[in-house]
């Protein structure tokens, strides 16, 4: 086989994984934006009920509206079909969570006969830590980050006596940002892990340029962040900095035992 059947073959086979995994996304986004959750009665149990006009998707709007938007701030749309597209938002990043394993499954698989064993074993291993941390990285930034922010930002507002009307697509849109912000924020370990088992970097590199990385960690966290009074971009500088502390000693300490 030429080098160029090669590359169509490689080609093929990528888009065969990339349609599967937006098949897997996409039943996902169309369940959501279809079915409601309909509670047992007296239990903690859900079950699908067909519904297209009160989905999952809105109800998870409403949760957030209840949950996040402070009291006096008004959750509106002023255009027709906001409130759908808001809805499309989260039932996307929904499938993309919900379908992460199927996505880790099929990018390890098409990058296998570029690795070698350990390479293999170690994208194994750090899979489902992946995965768990990206899961707390969004609940972080849901239960801690995103409402302090709001409140934080629209006290302006109410100190003024001002009524505040929030735009649900700038809402939703906001919060999302911030989820996947935080989710891939907290890989960093991992990418850490990443660059010293395959050789790029020592466990030494990490200490060595721990304050550049503080410098670069804040000025991500003052470039993400939505306004310039200094205070939140800590909320995402800080785990950041954290988890660079964290993934250094255990890397440190990992490096250690193998020593010995």
């Amino acid at each position: 086989m030429s080098e160029l059947d090669g590359i169509y073959a490689h080609l093929g086979e990528l888009r065969a994984r990339i349609t599967r995994i937006v098949i897997a996304v996409g039943i996902i986004v169309v369940f959501m934006l279809t079915f409601r959750a309909e509670q047992f009665d007296g239990t903690v149990l859900y079950y699908p009920v067909p519904d297209p006009l009160h989905n999952l998707a809105a109800q998870i709007t409403d949760h957030m509206r209840r949950t996040l938007v402070p009291a006096d701030v008004q959750l509106i749309q002023t255009a027709p079909g906001q409130a759908f597209y808001a809805q499309v938002y989260i039932a996307a990043l929904a499938g993309i969570v919900l379908s992460m394993p199927i996505i880790v499954r099929e990018l390890t698989a098409f990058i296998r006969p570029a690795l070698s064993e350990i390479e293999v074993s170690s994208v194994r291993t750090v899979a489902v830590p992946a995965i768990i941390l990206f899961v707390a990285g969004t609940a972080f930034s849901y239960l801690v980050v995103i409402p302090f922010m709001l409140n934080f930002l629209y006290q302006y507002g109410e100190s003024a006596g001002l009524v505040t009307f929030l735009n649900v697509v700038d809402f939703v849109t906001f919060v999302l940002q911030f989820l996947l912000a935080f989710g891939v924020a907290f890989q960093l370990p991992l990418i850490m892990y990443a660059a010293t088992v395959s050789g790029l970097t020592d466990a030494r590199f990490w200490r060595k340029n721990i304050r550049y990385a503080i410098v670069a960690l804040v000025i991500i966290g003052a470039a993400v962040t939505p306004d310039g009074s200094g205070v939140t971009m800590w909320f995402i500088s800080g785990p950041m900095i954290g988890l660079y502390l964290a993934g250094m000693m255990l890397l440190e300490r990992h490096g250690r035992k193998k020593t010995r």
